[in-house]
């Protein structure tokens, strides 16, 4: 990479932290203005349309890191579940890791999730329908290997994502005591999904086989 593209690519990522660094628990992403974001990355105004058509094209990039970021970490928690067992506890604790290093990325997940912007729904969603997918998957190969099967693994990511992020949203304004309550009741409610969806599996089977 060139120095003139190492400079570009910098001045981008500032303009990404200056947005994020703004972001609170008090301030959305709407409330942003173009001139304070580049006033806090360093640069002019006008400098920030070499690196973004607008400010929404710089809150897209930032949903897409948002995504990218807790996507890599969950493989990285496959891998560790690999080694240490415990699916549940090890996927609780690595999104709980994210969400403390993540905090306003999160946020902004939360708030343009039912945004006024289709812009962002429509991206939001997308990489919330990518985390479910891939969970999904990894529940039926879980399934096939521990022979434990669950009945409709795509039904069961969604319910099960559906918990982590609402936890989540009630996880960022939590004290560090209330924030350790809150993880174990997210892993009892996971683990509450799962049985239910292997004793639903189980019913249908025998169902299907007593019908037969």
């Amino acid at each position: 990479m060139s120095t003139r593209a190492e400079q570009k690519q910098k001045t981008r990522r500032a303009l990404m932290d200056a947005a994020l660094q703004q972001l609170s628990a008090d301030r959305g992403f709407a409330s942003l203005s173009l001139r304070e974001v580049a006033r806090e990355a360093g640069i002019a105004p006008t400098s920030f349309y070499r690196h973004f058509n607008e400010l929404d094209e710089l809150g897209l990039a930032l949903v897409d890191e948002a995504g990218v970021t807790l996507r890599q970490l969950m493989r990285q928690a496959r891998k560790r579940i690999q080694k240490h067992g415990s699916a549940v506890n090890t996927s609780v604790e690595t999104f709980m890791e994210y969400l403390t290093n993540n905090e306003n990325l999160f946020r902004l997940l939360l708030r343009e999730k039912t945004g006024v912007s289709k812009q962002f729904r429509t991206a939001i969603h997308a990489e919330i329908d990518h985390f479910v997918s891939e969970l999904a998957e990894d529940l039926a190969k879980f399934a096939e290997d521990k022979k434990s099967p669950v009945l409709d693994a795509r039904l069961v990511a969604e319910a099960m994502v559906s918990i982590v992020f609402n936890q989540g949203a009630e996880a960022l304004d939590c004290t560090t005591k209330e924030k350790l309550r809150l993880k174990e009741n997210m892993k009892l409610q996971l683990r509450m999904i799962l049985l239910g969806a292997e004793v639903m599996h189980n019913q249908a089977l025998r169902e299907t086989t007593t019908a037969i």
